[in-house]
């Protein structure tokens, strides 16, 4: 049998990071240290639909969903194989309100940091939307649906940020202020203890919600996370720290 696997978040950050050496070192001592897995599941905060809609089966291009950075970005590739199989169990465990994409390849979100997570490519990867429009509980029931993978050896993936305002962003070394320190400290608090209800409560609990996220596409992931989590389930924090002032690296493992 697969062993089973722990769930992720990752604070994918600027897309910058993956050809940068210095910020993907975290990621790749992480990836080196996580169980091998059969395939990885990813919702990312760039792509919404609900109900959830399932991504390319094969491999595709990627998506190079941001402009005016550097060319060697675009250069990129991460020919992992798609995961058909995959599709068909998130299909069977979310029942028949899905929706298949298949000319939709991995987004930024997912292959930013997967280019370093598992360099190698050799793993297939799947991924499916951020249903954002049912809300915090119907993101979380999300990844509760499909938290049986995890016994399959399947990644359970959320891609986004813990706090993520553009407009707040500062040249990068800038020190984090205080509604972004105060706003990722909460976030590890809460996480720590795996008090999932006052998680999913944010939008009364946490502190300076609308200065750290305008929308909640970039938080939502890490909700999507939490739903897979056990009751028993260790959690801890393999990247953390701040990018161009006030965007959090933060990234969670849950198991």
């Amino acid at each position: 049998m697969a062993p089973r696997m722990p769930v992720a978040f990752v604070g994918h950050g600027a897309p910058t990071a993956a050809v940068d050496p210095v910020k993907s070192a975290p990621w790749t001592a992480w990836g080196r240290a996580l169980p091998r897995p059969t395939a990885v599941l990813v919702v990312s905060a760039h792509w919404e639909g609900a109900p959830v809609r399932i991504g390319a089966t094969r491999a595709l291009p990627l998506i190079y969903d941001f402009s005016g950075f550097p060319d060697a970005l675009y250069a990129l590739r991460y020919p992992a194989p798609g995961a058909p199989a995959l599709a068909d169990r998130v299909e069977a465990l979310l029942g028949t309100g899905t929706r298949r994409a298949p000319d939709r390849g991995l987004d930024h979100g997912a292959w930013v940091p997967l280019l370093h997570l598992l360099p190698a490519a050799d793993v297939p990867v799947l991924q499916v939307t951020l249903p954002m429009a049912l809300g915090p509980d119907g993101v979380f029931d999300l990844g509760r649906r499909l938290a049986p993978l995890r016994d399959e050896g399947v990644l359970v993936l959320g891609s986004g940020n813990v706090t993520h305002n553009l407009r707040a962003i500062a040249p990068d070394g800038s020190p984090p202020q205080a509604f972004a320190r105060e706003f990722d400290h909460w976030t590890a608090e809460v996480t720590t203890r795996r008090d999932w209800d006052t998680l999913r409560a944010y939008r009364e609990k946490a502190p300076a919600l609308r200065q750290n996220h305008p929308r909640e596409e970039h938080w939502l992931p890490l909700l999507f996370a939490a739903g897979a989590a056990a009751d028993d389930d260790r959690v801890s924090y393999p990247v953390e720290g701040f990018e161009y002032g006030n965007l959090s690296r933060r990234s969670v493992q849950i198991g």
